[in-house]
């Protein structure tokens, strides 16, 4: 995907999410995350845009601790994150910032990465929202979906801070079977921080599976994974200590 689907996602998505939460009220559980109300669901992405916007908008090059969650509650929190992500947005539109990213994965520039990970940010949280809010859940695209397991693999958990490892070495392959012949990943699991390609050499221990949308939310912590084949252990090992 192109850094302007990206954005375009981005603003869909932080609308949906809010409107969602509006709905629901502040007090509605957030089902895959049992500890969470949605004011803690709009508290948290509210402060992740504002931390994304101060890197974009400031040309910061190291590292910054995200804000604390605001003390705001009701109309008064679903207000200030309509603004948190309309100024993302807003900071995203025109600019090439040079600042500071933290996944070890290539990207173009800071613009594509922030984009990138604030649309998925964002997406992943409004299925929270319309899940809290009950009802029908908004369908993400398979393409988008794909996009958002290769910056899981090969983003997220090629950091140093994953904590799926496993001392003896295991070779786990995603396949998202609606998401055109390249939509596989095949992950190399050791003690050290998992490596992701996107390809399918030789055999695997382990595939998981399916169609791109439950795939992604199931990489997400957002339900089961559709089909699992080989080995049951390396599954659950990702089940057990993949969150992010």
């Amino acid at each position: 995907m192109e850094t302007a689907e990206h954005l375009q996602t981005l603003d869909r998505e932080g609308r949906l999410l809010a409107a969602a939460a509006e709905a629901a009220g502040p007090d509605a559980e957030v089902p895959d995350c049992p500890k969470w109300r949605v004011r803690d669901l709009l508290r948290h992405t509210g402060a992740v845009h504002e931390w994304a916007t101060g890197f974009v908008t400031g040309g910061h090059t190291a590292p910054r601790p995200v804000a604390d969650n605001p003390d705001l509650d009701g109309a008064e929190l679903a207000s200030w994150y309509r603004k948190s992500h309309r100024e993302l947005v807003d900071a995203l539109a025109p600019t090439e910032p040079e600042c500071w990213t933290f996944h070890p994965a290539p990207y173009p520039s800071p613009l594509a990465f922030w984009t990138r990970r604030q649309a998925h940010e964002t997406t992943v949280h409004r299925r929270d929202a319309e899940a809290a809010r009950g009802g029908a859940v908004s369908p993400v695209a398979a393409d988008l979906s794909a996009d958002g397991v290769d910056e899981l693999l090969r983003g997220f958990h090629a950091r140093p801070r994953s904590r799926v490892r496993t001392e003896r070495p295991r070779t786990l392959r995603v396949r998202a079977v609606d998401a055109g012949g390249d939509a596989v990943w095949t992950v190399r699991l050791s003690a050290e921080s998992p490596v992701a390609s996107r390809d399918a050499p030789g055999e695997a221990d382990t595939e998981l599976s399916g169609p791109a949308r439950p795939l992604y939310l199931a990489l997400w912590n957002g339900g089961p994974v559709p089909q699992v084949t080989g080995d049951p252990g390396v599954a659950a090992l990702w089940r057990e200590r993949s969150g992010v």
